[in-house]
């Protein structure tokens, strides 16, 4: 109906300014000490701000604007003693705007006030959030990673230079702040969910960049919390859900017919990583596991540059190794490469078979040799860096883990 008599520009806007004029409408307070504006003035301006605009264009808008931002500056210099935040100001002006975007994009301009009301409904949700519960290194780690994502990213030029042509600047900054958000989502998985349930979150979302890195991390926990081995190893091992799911992903990225072959041995060793994690979960100590987590960093930069440093190296390994031997050169060093980290291995193996180099059958073995090779190394760096208990814990997973997937490849 309202679309029919043009009325859906005006409509959003007055939805508009009565969500916001609600929200400020319960804060403005009673008598003589209330705010100046509340749920008929935020509507009153949404709709001024839609009639200005649809009347006399961008310069009857500035008008208004400017005769708003007065009348506000008066009511702002009156109640300064009182009040010396200016969020119920520029909330106003911010409605008339919104109001005036509505007759252009009424669309966005909902979504738009849908979360300025949000921001004023969660005020003391988020004072809290910044004066209490960020720590400055986690306000450090944040503005790094808003700076590697948003400045240095864009500007990292999209082609491949260097030797054989094997590097990638813009790949290489894009795997930086994948291992960074990675980390960082992990972090607040564990400041939001607790050790027994935030740590296995954090694996697996680690996982997906390299299940390697987060078996060294969860690894480097266990000297700083031994109380949460149980529950560190379990994290440790849930990561290798996100290396089968994401091996998984490339093969059926890159080959689906390879991955209709090797279906069964990647549901083996899901089904057995996810059975073996959930039995060291359930016998972990419930008292550690409901103990205060520390709080750190939001991510490990170092374990992140080593990481990136690491496939990058194997990029160039396979580009020399094909420039110099062909086609058992990459599968050579596909299935060596496993070692630092599957992903990379098997997105060369199926590439291969994607172009014919490599029949489908002859496929499959270099893929489970290169997430052998894998587990290989995660349990050396389990025990590197978690000490004899956790790499027990590591080896066993990750012998289960192998075995069904060579098992059931036998077997069919």
């Amino acid at each position: 109906m309202t679309q029919t008599l043009g009325l859906a520009g005006a409509a959003a806007a007055l939805g508009i300014g009565m969500l916001i004029g609600l929200e400020r409408e319960r804060h403005k307070g009673q008598g003589e000490l209330r705010a100046f504006a509340g749920l008929r003035t935020y509507s009153i301006t949404a709709l001024l701000g839609y009639v200005s605009q649809q009347v006399g264009g961008g310069l009857l808008l500035g008008l208004i604007a400017g005769c708003l931002a007065v009348i506000v500056s008066t009511a702002y210099w009156k109640s300064r003693d009182n009040d010396p935040g200016i969020t119920s100001e520029v909330a106003l002006l911010t409605v008339l705007l919104l109001g005036a975007w509505c007759g252009v994009a009424p669309e966005q301009a909902t979504a738009v006030g849908v979360v300025v009301a949000g921001l004023l409904a969660y005020r003391d949700k988020l004072h809290n959030f910044a004066r209490s519960q960020l720590t400055d290194v986690e306000m450090r780690d944040g503005l790094l990673l808003l700076v590697v994502a948003l400045v240095v990213l864009p500007l990292a030029p999209d082609r491949y230079i260097g030797p054989y042509g094997a590097l990638n600047p813009r790949t290489i900054c894009t795997l930086t702040v994948l291992l960074m958000a990675v980390g960082a989502v992990g972090h607040v998985a564990v400041r939001a969910l607790g050790p027994r349930y935030g740590y296995v979150v954090s694996a697996i979302a680690s996982g997906f960049a390299s299940s390697t890195v987060t078996v060294a991390a969860m690894g480097q926990m266990v000297a700083k919390e031994p109380e949460h081995l149980r529950i560190l190893a379990a994290a440790a091992i849930f990561s290798n859900i996100a290396t089968v799911a994401q091996v998984a992903l490339i093969l059926g990225t890159v080959e689906p017919a390879l991955l209709s072959q090797m279906a069964w041995p990647l549901l083996a060793g899901f089904a057995t990583t996810a059975l073996y994690g959930a039995c060291l979960m359930w016998h972990a100590p419930t008292a550690a596991a409901s103990q205060t987590i520390k709080v750190g960093g939001a991510f490990d930069l170092k374990l992140a540059l080593i990481m990136v440093v690491t496939l990058t190296g194997i990029t160039f390994l396979s580009s020399l190794m094909l420039h110099h031997f062909g086609q058992v050169g990459v599968i050579l060093t596909a299935t060596l490469s496993g070692f630092a980290d599957a992903h990379a291995s098997i997105a060369s193996i199926a590439a291969l078979a994607t172009s014919g180099q490599l029949s489908l059958e002859a496929a499959s073995i270099p893929v489970l040799l290169a997430v052998s090779c894998n587990a290989l190394s995660k349990c050396v760096v389990a025990g590197v860096s978690g000490g004899r208990h956790f790499a027990v814990y590591v080896i066993v997973g990750q012998v289960l883990l192998v075995g069904a997937m060579w098992l059931v490849t036998w077997a069919g």
